[in-house]
């Protein structure tokens, strides 16, 4: 809110902020969905297990959400630009380390710890508080759908870019030239600029960031889609990561893979917008709801299915329409319950909480498959938890929040 005797600060075109925030989110989710193909080509090369692997990439998760709620702080208190710059050139030296790493305790504090900060300042809570804030509320799930949809594209265009890489350079060049590709989020940032925290009018605060976190905290609905948003992570960080591994060992080929995860992109393309654009009509808890039962049903069928290329493929479409179709009804259920002015910050919290989700899924799929030799264990726990997160998202609550009589400004 801002004081009467300023006028609203000019804001960016909806076509600029949706393109340049679209652009960031590609390169970003990207790049960061095609890691599961490095997981063979590092352990066989430098002999470790699958699981020290899975552990760095658990750790970059774990990184991704506790240093997003603060980055979300930093976003929502001085702009997404000096956020974007920071989270670019840590991505950069976090590509790097991981090339060159040569033991598994810097190769966890590159790929896990360097990556993981650098994907809090490159993705959705940063990117979707300027979109909460630039773009009018009756827009705002579309244009979040917009840029799922754009991190969908990202994977469907990167990962077999970073397949070819690795067969053409190499996996060590693959990802020095990665390095050097993820640089373009600096200039995209320029453009993200938001007058608001260019000096053109001065913000007045009406709550402190303790206060607004405080607030949403003791608020049940925000507990339940935090809870739901973990079991999010767990089941598309565990498939995304280990899938790729679990078709090679039961035969098929690393084609298979690169083709599997590229579907999903693909689908999630559709699946994002659907999802963001029936977010302006639908209960947002419904939409999620749906797609947290929905997964649970395509991953048993999935399982109980001869496993064949084809099936695969089938998997991976209906699945990737499945596949990050809930941020877009989760952020904005968060937007409409809490307002706008913290959006970065709650939304970095309810995404700390996916990233926990995403620590056990990857990190369990490598402990597990260590121990017992297959991944069985951990698609069970991941049909489970479908379920549950379809029941708890249910009774979410989405209108605005009484403070002192009044709803929350949108």
């Amino acid at each position: 809110m801002y004081a009467a005797t300023h006028p609203a600060p000019p804001k960016l075109s909806m076509f600029q902020v949706l393109a340049c925030g679209a652009a960031v989110v590609t390169l970003s989710m990207g790049i960061r969905h095609g890691f599961g193909l490095w997981l063979q080509p590092i352990t066989q090369e430098m002999g470790w297990t699958r699981q020290s692997f899975a552990l760095a990439l658990a750790i970059q998760n774990l990184s991704w959400g506790v240093i997003g709620v603060f980055a979300g702080m930093v976003a929502d208190r001085f702009g997404a630009f000096r956020v974007l710059i920071g989270g670019a050139l840590l991505y950069a030296l976090g590509l790097i380390g991981m090339a060159l790493s040569p033991t598994e305790t810097l190769f966890a504090l590159t790929t896990g710890v360097l990556i993981g900060a650098a994907q809090a300042g490159t993705t959705y809570a940063v990117i979707y508080g300027v979109l909460g804030r630039q773009i009018a509320p009756e827009k705002r799930s579309w244009a979040m759908g917009v840029a799922a949809a754009a991190g969908s594209f990202g994977q469907f265009l990167m990962v077999p870019v970073e397949g070819f890489l690795i067969t053409s350079l190499g996996w060590q060049e693959a990802l020095l030239a990665l390095s050097a590709m993820v640089l373009l989020i600096v200039p995209l940032a320029f453009w993200l600029r938001e007058p608001r925290f260019a000096g053109v009018a001065p913000v007045v605060r009406t709550q402190g960031i303790g206060a607004a976190l405080s607030e949403a905290l003791r608020y049940r609905s925000f507990l339940l889609l935090t809870a739901g948003y973990f079991v999010c992570g767990f089941q598309v960080v565990f498939i995304g990561v280990h899938l790729p591994s679990y078709l090679r060992d039961h035969g098929l080929s690393p084609q298979v893979a690169s083709y599997s995860l590229a579907l999903i992109g693909l689908f999630n393309v559709f699946g994002t917008y659907i999802s963001g654009t029936l977010g302006q009509r639908m209960a947002k808890r419904h939409i999620l709801a749906f797609i947290y039962f929905a997964r649970a049903v395509v991953i048993t069928v999935f399982l109980l299915a001869p496993l064949t290329a084809m099936s695969v493929y089938i998997f991976s479409a209906v699945m990737g329409a499945l596949w990050l179709s809930t941020v877009p009804p989760t952020n904005a259920a968060v937007a409409q319950i809490f307002g706008v002015q913290h959006l970065s910050m709650l939304g970095g919290f309810v995404f700390f909480s996916h990233q926990v989700g995403s620590f056990m899924g990857v990190w369990l799929g490598g402990f597990l498959y260590d121990r017992t030799g297959s991944y069985d264990v951990v698609w069970v726990l991941a049909i489970a938890l479908g379920v549950l997160a379809g029941l708890i998202n249910l009774p979410v609550r989405e209108h605005p929040i009484a403070r002192g009589g009044a709803a929350a400004v949108a």
